[in-house]
């Protein structure tokens, strides 16, 4: 988890989170530090983004925004292929939708009262271990 300020973007944090992925080997051996794939919605939908999935060599379900697909047919064949879209993967995604909802279920995460970052942080964390614990 990554906690920003008041009203900020969420694509702002993409590349902060996408770091912190520690996926531990089973024995020895260090973490891996990419994930195999990986499912968002329209808002990580821009050329930063995407760039950065690219260049990781991380496979990516992302719908393209409507404006996006309309500049791109726009200009004709200098506006590239579409990017690739996997329909049923992106439908899988709903699980971590369901799971920020069930976050959002304490009030303390719903409303954020906590003025501190570091404060904040320790309440969702422990409402997503409450979570984990009760399933």
């Amino acid at each position: 988890m990554v906690v920003t300020g008041g009203q900020r973007a969420d694509c702002t944090q993409f590349t902060a989170v996408l770091e912190k992925i520690r996926v531990p080997r089973p024995g020895r051996g260090r973490p891996r530090k990419k994930p195999d794939s990986l499912a968002a919605d329209k808002a990580y939908s821009n050329g930063p983004c995407r760039e950065y999935l690219r260049r990781r060599g991380i496979q990516h379900t992302i719908p393209e925004k409507t404006d996006s697909q309309a500049a791109r047919l726009r200009k004709g064949s200098r506006g590239g292929r579409p990017p690739g879209f996997d329909e049923e993967r992106y439908k899988k995604r709903n699980t971590v939708e369901r799971a920020i909802n069930r976050l959002k279920q304490s009030r303390a995460v719903a409303t954020r009262y906590d003025k501190r970052g570091y404060v904040f942080l320790g309440t969702a964390t422990a409402a997503a271990l409450v979570i984990w614990l009760r399933t």
